[in-house]
């Protein structure tokens, strides 16, 4: 395992509905980062499908309107399936550049969007998939929530990564379950461009002693087709998500700097040996915890709204299995 890479966030914006030319524009993206040495390439939320900033998909409490259909119906369209054809390009992406490769996608399945975050190996696999927990205001009428299924650190070469997504960030026990988890390098994409959000990552890093990597989209009007009724007019120079991406040590230091000027790629030195310096003194999961008065209890099953007969007679049956097993296992060890 390498103690020493580079990883880079990439701050831009995608080609708004138009998910074909966003992957190709990823793919240039991820070759320029990896011509710059970079191991871990880190995207924004909703990079591969899009944030609609400004749109309100013509909700008013009790009513719909037609044309907000056809916002989401353009929306669905944008997304993407997993596993599916650009599943498998962004994992060719990956593979071709020798990176791991962390990107915010708009996932389809079913008639249910999810905001996600898919982790590549320089293999070209999957190594994870994140669904968002917990989306934020008028998000939950286009997003669905995601479940405990995805609450995951997956282990790399370089490191132990894992993701969390924009807002999800201030919910502690989720911050909570990714420290137990051994993370080391605590992925954040986000469209969160407000001032707030550096302290808000030097405040997980101080406290998880993890290296944690947020990419923030740069999206002006321009990126939006015609028809893009966003509250924010059409003058095409107006910027909708302002971008602030960064990169953080466990001890705080701020290794990139948020800029807010536009789409740009931006490098740091990765030295995992300052995990295990950080945590010398603070250890929120170990040493500096106090379980005899806190505890958490994390539910990491899957939770499917239907569940058919056979299904559940197979569940019973393995956990019945699994039952008798421990107890012949203890038996055997009185």
């Amino acid at each position: 395992m390498s103690d020493t890479f580079k990883a880079a966030v990439v701050q831009a914006a995608p080609v708004l509905f138009d998910t074909p030319k966003t992957i190709a524009k990823l793919a240039n993206l991820t070759r320029e980062a990896a011509s710059s040495g970079a191991s871990l390439v880190v995207f924004p939320e909703a990079f591969v499908g899009g944030y609609p900033k400004g749109l309100d998909f013509g909700a008013r409490l009790g009513s719909r309107s037609p044309q907000g259909r056809d916002d989401f119906l353009r929306y669905y369209e944008s997304a993407i399936d997993v596993p599916g054809a650009e599943a498998a390009r962004l994992g060719e992406i990956a593979l071709s550049n020798n990176v791991h490769l962390v990107v915010g996608v708009i996932e389809r399945d079913g008639g249910t969007l999810y905001c996600s975050s898919l982790t590549f190996g320089p293999n070209g696999r999957l190594l994870s998939k994140h669904r968002k927990l917990m989306p934020t205001a008028l998000e939950r009428l286009v997003w669905g929530f995601g479940d405990g299924s995805t609450i995951g650190v997956v282990n790399t070469p370089i490191g132990r990564i894992g993701s969390v997504i924009c807002w999800e960030n201030y919910m502690p026990l989720l911050r909570t379950a990714m420290y137990a988890q051994g993370i080391e390098l605590y992925c954040a994409p986000t469209v969160d461009d407000r001032d707030t959000w550096l302290p808000t990552m030097r405040t997980i890093a101080i406290e998880g002693r993890c290296f944690v990597i947020s990419a923030c989209q740069y999206l002006t009007r321009a990126d939006a087709p015609p028809g893009y009724d966003a509250i924010q007019g059409d003058d095409p120079k107006t910027v909708l998500i302002r971008g602030g991406s960064c990169i953080v040590d466990p001890l705080g230091n701020i290794l990139v700097e948020p800029d807010f000027s536009g789409e740009m790629i931006r490098i740091a030195d990765i030295d995992r040996r300052v995990i295990v310096r950080g945590k010398y003194d603070l250890d929120v999961v170990g040493h500096y915890s106090r379980p005899d008065v806190f505890h958490l209890s994390v539910d990491t099953g899957a939770k499917s709204p239907v569940v058919f007969a056979r299904q559940a007679e197979f569940a019973a049956l393995h956990e019945s299995d699994a039952a008798a097993a421990t107890g012949e296992a203890k038996a055997c060890s009185d």
